[in-house]
């Protein structure tokens, strides 16, 4: 057997093969944040370094999503309504902040591969002036807008009374931006238990405060679902200024300088690019979201309700296998700037084997427990069934969504955005939502039609985006 052929074998062993003590060493080591070079050693223990808190740090997220419509939907139809129209078109902040961030981690990860840790740090600084340049816009027009978005979206007028709701969310975007951001900043650094921490902060803020808010706790007045608005705004904006000072701190492995704020126009513009073919693929996918809620809300809140309650669900098993691919992407930026892209490759197929094990797991429970779990959030017998179609369906999808989110993610990692944004424009826009419209309205299947088409999308995307990056084009990408 040749040294290569070793090797290779050793490093896309996943379990390396660690006894319990070593393993619980290694989780330990993950959460602390251990500096540790990814581009060399066992890919399954670099991955799992990785994936702890990017996992970990998901599953707080998912926690506070699932609180969150727990408490809001104590007020009502409309008040869930609300909520998932906002969270329709918060999709776009969201989009801008993870195309940021694609670029953002893309950047960095080969900057830290190569070594340069100035680099790295001139880069995340660019990152965070684009940020804070397009918050500025999308507050403003947020504000004065929301009324008028809420009634385009098919809101019912007990629906746009809480605008207030939107306009909040909207207007203090600054810290969903920089939030997303920085900790992309830190995965594609390696420093994914700074970012675990940083969000993990900001959604206990949130958890806290969303209930006290909402209804009014002791000395904190009730602010009914704007309340839910200001909690998400103080604690992501807490996580936010956190996530600044780590950047700040001397021995950080990005450590951010005043000088680096410098303007550079060429670094700038390659940030640009990278952003801003991120953020449209990212709009993209999410964009259509606000196609599926718009055929939904025709069918009335008690339809939109369960829709937001089914979603909200599926986001809380969605998220920590985002954790897995985030970690993927930063193996694959990281070992492409070491010259090391078989490496890269292999520990995309050991990341989504990962993710399918979990993601089947889940997929299971939901579609054996739909009606248990939906109970948690609603005993309203018009909505109930409506989130438990939705979490049935979709789930039965689970098993390619587990590839599809992983392998999208390493050609991002890579710097290949436009690959996903083409798969996404096409799944997406030119079959998801025409086969929603077709299933639900013109087929008669009513809302569960707009469920069968989200399962179909996702299973397409995860086809059609293995055999392309089978191909191996993203290996060439310079960035």
């Amino acid at each position: 057997m040749s040294d290569s052929h070793v090797v290779a074998v050793a490093e896309s062993s996943p379990s390396d093969a660690e006894p319990p003590q070593r393993t619980w060493d290694a989780v330990k080591d993950a959460i602390r944040g251990s500096h540790h070079d990814y581009t060399a050693g066992p890919i399954g223990r670099s991955i799992f370094l990785l994936a702890v808190p990017m996992v970990l740090e998901t599953v707080m997220e998912s926690v506070f999503a699932v609180v969150d419509v727990f408490f809001v939907s104590r007020l009502g139809a409309d008040a869930v309504a609300t909520v998932g129209l906002t969270e329709s078109m918060m999709v776009l902040v969201y989009s801008l902040a993870m195309g940021l961030g694609i670029g953002a981690t893309a950047t960095v990860a080969r900057r830290i591969g190569e070594q340069n840790a100035d680099g790295a740090a001139h880069a995340a600084a660019q990152a965070i002036l684009l940020g804070l340049i397009v918050s500025a816009v999308l507050g403003v027009l947020g504000v004065a807008l929301a009324p008028t978005l809420l009634r385009m979206m098919g809101g019912s007028p007990a629906v746009i009374a809480n605008a207030a709701f939107m306009q909040v969310m909207l207007g203090a975007n600054a810290s969903v931006l920089l939030l997303f951001l920085i900790n992309a900043i830190f995965r594609g650094a390696g420093d994914a238990a700074i970012a675990m921490r940083v969000l993990w902060l900001a959604n206990w803020i949130n958890i806290v405060l969303g209930p006290m808010l909402i209804f009014g706790v002791g000395p904190f007045p009730e602010l009914g679902v704007v309340g839910a608005a200001v909690a998400t705004s103080i604690g992501r904006g807490t996580g936010a200024l956190y996530a600044i000072s780590r950047l700040f701190r001397p021995g950080a492995r990005v450590h951010v300088q005043r000088r680096h704020f410098a303007f550079d126009p060429a670094l700038m513009w390659q940030m640009i690019r990278l952003s801003g073919s991120g953020t449209f693929q990212i709009l993209v996918g999410t964009a259509s979201w606000i196609g599926l809620i718009r055929v939904i809300s025709s069918f009335g809140s008690a339809a939109l309700a369960g829709y937001t309650i089914g979603i909200r669900v599926i986001i809380f098993a969605l998220l920590p296998s985002w954790g897995l691919s985030n970690a993927a992407a930063t193996m694959v930026g990281q070992a492409l700037g070491a010259k090391k892209p078989e490496r890269a490759e292999r520990a995309v197929w050991i990341a989504a084997r990962y993710n399918l094990a979990f993601l089947g797991t889940i997929g299971l429970l939901f579609v054996v427990f739909a009606r248990t779990i939906v109970s948690l959030f609603t005993s309203d017998l018009a909505v109930a069934p409506y989130a438990v179609d939705c979490l049935r369906i979709v789930a039965l999808g689970f098993l390619f969504y587990a590839y599809g989110m992983v392998i999208t993610s390493s050609f991002n990692g890579a710097g290949d955005t436009w690959t996903p944004t083409w798969l996404n424009l096409v799944v997406f826009w030119l079959w998801e939502i025409p086969l929603a419209y077709a299933l639900a309205v013109v087929l008669d299947m009513g809302p569960r039609g707009v469920f069968v088409s989200i399962t179909v999308a996702y299973s397409t995307l995860a086809v059609l985006s293995a055999w392309l990056f089978r191909k191996g084009k993203w290996k060439t990408r310079v960035v």
